[in-house]
Formats: C-alpha cells, sequence, structure tokens
C-alpha cells in the first residue's frame, strides 16, 4: 500500500475502512442472531469461556498481523460486550412475545 500523502488522503483511507468494517460488522450481527436461536439461557449467551478463547485468538492473529495485542483486546471485548448485550435483548423479546428487538 502507497503510504498517504496527506491528511486528507489518510482520513479518506480510514473512512473507507470504517465502511467496511460495519459491513462486516452487520455481518456478525447476523451471526449473533442466528446463534441466539440456539442458546437457552443467559450463561449460554454470555459464555466467558468461549470468550476469552475469543480474545486469545484475536491476540494472536492481532500480534501476527502487525495490530497491538493490546488494541484487538480492547476493541474485540467492546464488540463483545455490545454484541452479547444485544443477544440478550433478542432473548428477552422472544421470552416476552413482543418481538421488538431489532437488527
Amino acid at each position: 500500500m502507497k503510504p498517504p500523502e496527506s491528511l486528507t488522503e489518510v482520513r479518506a483511507r480510514i473512512d473507507a475502512l470504517d465502511g467496511e468494517l460495519v459491513r462486516l460488522l452487520a455481518d456478525r450481527q447476523r451471526l449473533v442472531r442466528a446463534a441466539a436461536t440456539f442458546k437457552t439461557d443467559e450463561q449460554a449467551v454470555r459464555a466467558p469461556d468461549r470468550v476469552e478463547r475469543v480474545v486469545a485468538a484475536v491476540r494472536e492473529r492481532a500480534a501476527a498481523a502487525g495490530l497491538a495485542p493490546e488494541v484487538a483486546e480492547s476493541v474485540w471485548r467492546a464488540m463483545i460486550a455490545a454484541f452479547i448485550e444485544y443477544e440478550l435483548a433478542q432473548h428477552r423479546s422472544a421470552a416476552d412475545g413482543t418481538g421488538t428487538a431489532t437488527g
């Protein structure tokens, strides 16, 4: 990748990457919604052992890709926490019959 030649170019590239990240997160959200249908309780949603395995794998991938593992871990923990809350809302709406959770 050619180095950017201006702050404007840096920002444009970041904006483009942000667009790609949003699309990938939307894909991840669809999979979270699918996973919610297989889980029967809050403990299955929270899955702390799975969270730790995911974070460990992300740290390894980050290091191999040149991303600071601490940054990757922080981002993934925030993302996972947000998706756990989303999935719990899916479960709550299904349990109360409102179907109001969106995604």
